[in-house]
């Protein structure tokens, strides 16, 4: 699934491309994703207007019109966003078409179908984001993602500090394969509850935070199973990987083998010996 540095690398990839541009023509598939494609709406709100700027919230892109309505996308697991000329042929996945004033074609390809399209018109836009952002958490690249605000979210509770980190409504974008290197990096044992993480260990994992997710954007992602930039090329940040999908592999700082666990259902790679869990605990 494209996390936040997927996502951030395809905002970042449209924005030379897709502001101050016309959708002149919007074609989406009869597939359904996640939720219904809100054609009428798309149709009504989107189409014929230009785009002002394109922006991000966790996972969610919002491509923000001059007519101040908004379309977010979410690319789901399997999603991306290509720019290709207007007469390239259409994929078997392609259930999105913009069509730009420049001849050029915004596409949103999803084998899975588990991305979502949704539009905010221009009398509602301001109400429904306040919504949305309500029921996102804190930006982990903002200066709101702080040790003591994270403290303080934690106190009381014990889920285990990956749980914590995957959860949308505490942090926004960082999914499985972030949440295991920044843990790595901070070294800060995954299973170890939040109630009983120093303050120093929060300061470490905002640090880590910042230098994973910063990198991973630099090397334009992780390309994993088929995640593509909008230029069409894969990330390379899967190289880096110290820990995600190692198991049995030796630590690269320690030599120790990775180990591999299951918390909250999904796969967690770590190192017992530099992630022991006294290292983080009061």
């Amino acid at each position: 699934m494209p996390e936040l540095p997927e996502v951030e690398v395809t905002r970042l990839g449209l924005l030379p491309f897709i502001p101050g541009r016309r959708i002149a023509k919007i074609s989406w598939s009869n597939k359904r994703l996640r939720t219904a494609t809100p054609g009428k709406l798309l149709l009504q709100y989107i189409q014929g207007e230009r785009v002002e700027t394109i922006d991000r919230r966790g996972k969610f892109l919002l491509f923000r019109m001059m007519n101040k309505s908004n379309m977010i996308i979410h690319l789901g697991m399997t999603g991306k966003l290509a720019l290709l000329p207007a007469g390239t042929p259409r994929a078997k996945h392609d259930h999105l078409r913009l069509l730009l004033d420049n001849g050029k074609e915004l596409r949103l390809n999803d084998s899975r179908r588990f991305g979502s399209i949704a539009v905010w018109p221009p009398a509602e836009s301001t109400r429904l984001e306040k919504l949305f952002s309500a029921g996102i958490g804190v930006e982990p690249l903002s200066d709101a993602f702080h040790p003591d605000y994270l403290k303080q979210l934690s106190v009381n509770k014990k889920q285990p500090v990956k749980t914590f980190l995957m959860d949308s409504r505490k942090v926004a974008g960082i999914g499985n394969i972030y949440a295991n290197e920044i843990l790595f990096a901070a070294g800060v044992h995954p299973m170890t509850p939040v109630n009983r993480i120093t303050r120093l260990g929060w300061e470490k994992i905002v640090v880590s935070t910042g230098k994973i997710l910063r990198q991973a954007i630099q090397c334009g992602g992780s390309s994993i199973s088929d995640f593509l930039g909008t230029s069409g090329n894969p990330g390379y940040f899967q190289v880096r990987f110290k820990v995600y999908n190692r198991s049995g592999e030796n630590c690269r700082h320690c030599g120790i083998p990775i180990h591999k666990s299951v918390i909250g259902g999904r796969a967690t790679y770590f190192c017992p010996q530099c992630q022991a869990k006294k290292n983080d605990m009061e």
